[in-house]
Formats: structure tokens, C-alpha cells, sequence
């Protein structure tokens, strides 16, 4: 993966209509997008995966839809007033700023790869003989760097967890961390910088009438616990899910979608009794990460990365990393946020947000394992995985994007061979019969290779001809998308074989 490939997605996601720039036509919006029609399709797709996973595959899950705007105490309660901050340092020459965090991060990313380079030509001279594990564990290259990694953690996690800018521009310093875009090390010292984006509620400018958009959906379900448990009559344990916009103030938003101010994120909070947490914490490791499996993006693709510092409310925490086109980067979070937050707002509301467990008798704040997707980091990671440039048998070639079919954006396109002889008629009858269920595209332009072409590019699985033989035998031939294969078959039987082949129960299935 590399630079190319993240301008390769970028530029066919805007050609075919996933993602385009915000305010185009004035030049744009930095760090703001629009989704087209595909794009669009794709993101209900994945909303509607991640949705039937949490709520209607448990029946202790519910959903959510919290408003954007909340009371400004709610923000003070969560501690995102006082210390939602990222620290961020200057460069002199470039003028360009960057998270301190991600730098280091970045250069502890480039030893991994060192790493990664040793053990592939180890694997390549030894073969099938070749013991990774025992390599990593002794081989004095690969142990060197490790430490030098080991070394770097510490150093950043006790910097960071004293609030000590100085020592973590030290650090930058000490290991010689240059601008990515222009070799320069004269670095500002580092400083922390608030995300929230303020707002005034109502006609009247002023202090009293302050509000924030909100930077993260949990708090709204929080703040929602009782009346969700009352109303749901829920019992410990239980979730909450919602899939909501949430704003970032962020300084370098960059690469594209994957950091923006304005994003969407699909979260879920489980309460759970104290003192189970670190056995669901477990357990929604090993969910999430059969569910993003269940695509088939590859396995490789992902990774665990457990937090250094943890965050003021956690007692664990990890991030489900993915193999994005500029490396391995956070996709998920999993965390274990103890009873923090419903103890804040308890404390900022005068409320008392309680679980009385009927069966001990006794009342409790109930403890939290949280699970936050980024729905526009998996829109990435899902179009950057499925966009491929093939080279056939004949030696041409095609871009197809092998987008998994239950979450294409168009599951099938219907094809007249040719636009006439009642073959036109024909196919839009059996969209007709198929629209209900999925979105289908008619396409009667240009020859049928060069449909196939543009079906392979917007990530169509199916395509389905009616030729002359349909109106004799009526059936159709379907070609599939991955393998370019083509069957004949009968008409009565289409609902069937496409639902087969793109319902979301396939991805229920395999995981």
C-alpha cells in the first residue's frame, strides 16, 4: 500500500460518483466531502451491516438516535471542556502542523515495517520450514528494533500521562522525527490544542447562550441510560447503539476521509455489573473483529493495537487497526470506560443514574464496554481493499472493485443485449421484480463488453443480459463480478439466486 493507491481511490471514487469535495465549484472545503450516488448507497450499506449486527442480532441491544445539540453541562460532566485536546507541534521552515502523537506513532510505524521486511525474507529463505514466532523471539535484528519500539512506548506513555510537552518534544528530537513533506526538523515545542466546535443556541449572541456540537455520539446515550432502561425495561446487561454525525475542530485533518471535522460514527455502550467488564471487554474484542473478518477483506488487514496511555475514563483499551493505503491506522475502538461517565453526570446533574438489579437488590452505576467504528474510515478501508487493476488472460485489462456484495452500492445491473426487438421491454420487467428488494441499475448503452466494464468499476456483483433467447426460453444470463463467470438462468428462479448471492445474511454466515 502506498500514496499512489490512496490518490488512485481517491480519483475513481470522485469518476464514478462515491466522494466528492464539499463547495466544489468555490474551490472546495478543506477537510469536507460529499457523498455522491454511490457513495450514498455504499454508507447505508455499511450502516445497515453494523446496524443488524448490534440491534437486531441481540436482543439486549437497542437503538438510539440522540440529538446533536446537548446542554453544555453534559460536556463538562464528560470532561471534554477541560481536557479534549490533541497536541500538536509546528514546523518553522514548512509552516505545517502536525499531531505530536502521530508522528512518533508514524516513526514507531516505520521500525514495525523494518520489522515486517526481516521476517518476509526469512519466510522466503526458509520456507515452509520457517517458525515466525521463534524468528521474532531470537533473531537479534528483529529483537534490537523491537526494543527500540518497547523503548519509545515508555517514553511516550510516561510523557504523555504526566501531561510533559517538553519531554514529548524531546522525544520528536531524539529520534530525529522529520517533516513528512519536507525533511525539516525545526519543531515549535508542542502544545495542546481544544476540538470542540462552539456554537450560540438562539437569536442572541453571548456566554449564557454557548453550545457545543457534539464531538463524540456516547454522551448522548448516557445521559439517555434511564430512560432507555425504564422504558425498554432492560436488564443488566444490556446496550445501547447509535449511528450519528459527530464534529472535530481538527487541525490536520488530511487523507482524504480519514480525518475529517465533520464524521460519522456508529457507536455502542454496553452496561454491564462492575466487575464483568474485563470478561465483555473480551468478548467484544473477539465480536468486532469477526464482523469486520465476516467481509472478507482479508484477515491480514487487521490488527490489534492496544492503547500506551490510556484515556482518563478507561481501565483497558485497544484499537482495531487497518490497512489503509497510508499504512496500518485506527478503524475501532474497543474500550472498557468503567463507570466514569454515568458517575459524572450524576455528580454535574443532581440526578441519580442507578441500575436496581431486582434479582441482588441491590443499586449500582453501572460499568461500560464501549465499541466506536468510524463509518467514514470504514468506507475508505472498504473501497481501498476493493479497488484492483486486473490483467486478464487475453492480456487486457479492467478496474473492478470487489466491494463485498452485500454492501455493494448496486447489486445487480440489468442488461439488454440491444435496444430493440423487445429486449429493452423485457429487462425492465425483471428490474421491476428486483428493484423492491435491491438497487438495480438498467444500462443499454454501448456494447455489452464495455457495460460490463463500467459495472466492474462502480463494484456491481451481478450483471444480468437479455438476449433474443430470453424471450424464447425465459432465461437470462447472469455474469459474476469476481470471476467473470456467466450461468443461464431462468427467470422464476432470479429472486432467488440474487438473494443468494448479495443478501446480508451471507456476510451472518461466514462470520
Amino acid at each position: 500500500m502506498s500514496d499512489d493507491l490512496l490518490k488512485k481511490v481517491i480519483s475513481h471514487a470522485k469518476e464514478y460518483g462515491f466522494v466528492f469535495p464539499s463547495s466544489e465549484i468555490y474551490d472546495g472545503l478543506s477537510a469536507a466531502y460529499d457523498y455522491g450516488q454511490l457513495g450514498a448507497e455504499l454508507k447505508n450499506n455499511i450502516k445497515h451491516y453494523w446496524w443488524t449486527a448490534m440491534v437486531r442480532m441481540h436482543d439486549n441491544i437497542v437503538g438510539l438516535d440522540a440529538s446533536i445539540f446537548m446542554h453544555p453541562k453534559t460536556w463538562k460532566a464528560s470532561g471534554h471542556i477541560d481536557a479534549f485536546n490533541d497536541p500538536l507541534i509546528d514546523n518553522k521552515d514548512s509552516n505545517k502542523r502536525y499531531r505530536a502523537d502521530v508522528l512518533v506513532e508514524d516513526h514507531i510505524g516505520k521500525i514495525e515495517a523494518k520489522i515486517q521486511k526481516d521476517v518476509a525474507k526469512a519466510l522466503k529463505r526458509f520456507g515452509d520450514a520457517f517458525d515466525e514466532a521463534e524468528f521474532r523471539s531470537t533473531n537479534g535484528r528483529v529483537l534490537d528494533r523491537q526494543k527500540q519500539i518497547d523503548d519509545i512506548n515508555v517514553r511516550f506513555k510516561s510523557a504523555m500521562e504526566a501531561e510533559d510537552l517538553a519531554a514529548v518534544k524531546q522525544l520528536i528530537v531524539d529520534l530525529d522525527i522529520a517533516d513528512p513533506d519536507t525533511g525539516s526538523r525545526n519543531w515549535t515545542d508542542v502544545r495542546q490544542f481544544n476540538l470542540m466546535f462552539k456554537t450560540e443556541l438562539g437569536a442572541v449572541s453571548g456566554e449564557s447562550g454557548v453550545i457545543y456540537l457534539r464531538p463524540e455520539t456516547a454522551q448522548g446515550i448516557f445521559v439517555n441510560f434511564l430512560n432507555v432502561q425504564k422504558s425498554g425495561r432492560m436488564k443488566i446487561p444490556f446496550g445501547i447503539a447509535q449511528i450519528g454525525k459527530a464534529f472535530r475542530n481538527e487541525i490536520i485533518a488530511r487523507q482524504f476521509i480519514f480525518r475529517m471535522r465533520e464524521f460519522e460514527q456508529m457507536e455502542m455502550q454496553f452496561f454491564v455489573k462492575p466487575g464483568t467488564q474485563a470478561e465483555w471487554y473480551a468478548y467484544w474484542k473477539e465480536a468486532r473483529i469477526k464482523w469486520h473478518n465476516a467481509l472478507g477483506l482479508g484477515e491480514d488487514m487487521y490488527r490489534f493495537h492496544d492503547h500506551i496511555k490510556l484515556a482518563h475514563y478507561a481501565d483497558a483499551a485497544c484499537d482495531i487497526e487497518f490497512n489503509f493505503p497510508m499504512g496500518f491506522k485506527e478503524l475501532e475502538g474497543v474500550h472498557s470506560r468503567t463507570d466514569f461517565d454515568l458517575n459524572q453526570h450524576e455528580a454535574h446533574s443532581n440526578k441519580k443514574l442507578r441500575y436496581f438489579d431486582p434479582e441482588t437488590q441491590e443499586s449500582y452505576v453501572p460499568y461500560v464496554v464501549e465499541t466506536s467504528i468510524g463509518l467514514d474510515r470504514m468506507f475508505l478501508a472498504t473501497l481501498s481493499a476493493a479497488l484492483q487493476e486486473e490483467t486478464l488472460e487475453d492480456g487486457s485489462t479492467r478496474t473492478v472493485l470487489r466491494i463485498p456484495a452485500p454492501l455493494a452500492p448496486v447489486k445487480v445491473a440489468i442488461l439488454p443485449l440491444l435496444k430493440k426487438d423487445g429486449l429493452p421491454e423485457k429487462a425492465r420487467e425483471i428490474m421491476a421484480m428486483l428493484q423492491m428488494d435491491h438497487n438495480v441499475q438498467y444500462d443499454e448503452k454501448d456494447a455489452i463488453g464495455r457495460r460490463y466494464r463500467r459495472q466492474d468499476a462502480i463494484g456491481t456483483p451481478l450483471c444480468i443480459t437479455v438476449d433474443h433467447d430470453t424471450l424464447i426460453d425465459h432465461a437470462v444470463t447472469i455474469r459474476d463480478r469476481d470471476t467473470m463467470t456467466q450461468e443461464r438462468v431462468a427467470i422464476d428462479q432470479l429472486v432467488a439466486v440474487v438473494a443468494g448471492k448479495v443478501s446480508l445474511s451471507q456476510l451472518f454466515k461466514a462470520s
